[in-house]
Order: structure tokens, then sequence, then C-alpha cells
């Protein structure tokens, strides 16, 4: 299930305050020195940097 719009908003990447994309189950950081994709797990954001997928 979709993030609700209002929400994705609002929502910036903890690391670089950059805006965050939804991306299948993640929410990628559209920073371009940051992109840390950050689970979403039970339609919920988990956005810990420890918890984020570095970009490969």
């Amino acid at each position: 299930m979709p993030l609700e719009a209002g929400l994705l908003e609002i929502l910036a990447c903890p690391a670089c305050h950059a805006p965050l994309k939804e991306q299948e189950a993640e929410l990628l950081c559209t920073g371009q020195d940051c992109g840390l994709a950050y689970p979403v797990r039970d339609d919920i954001p988990v956005l810990l940097v420890d918890e984020a997928r570095r970009p490969a």
C-alpha cells in the first residue's frame, strides 16, 4: 500500500534533509550526495540512518 501523498510531502531524509521518493518497499533520498534507501515495514517508514541501505 503506497504512503499517503500528504505524508510523503513532509518526510525528509534524516541524514541530509532532502525530500524522499517512494519506490517499491523503500523511501529513497533524492539528495545527490546521499542516496540512502529507508525501508517501509507494515506501511510504516523506518527513518533510521542505521537501518538505511547505502547506495550501490
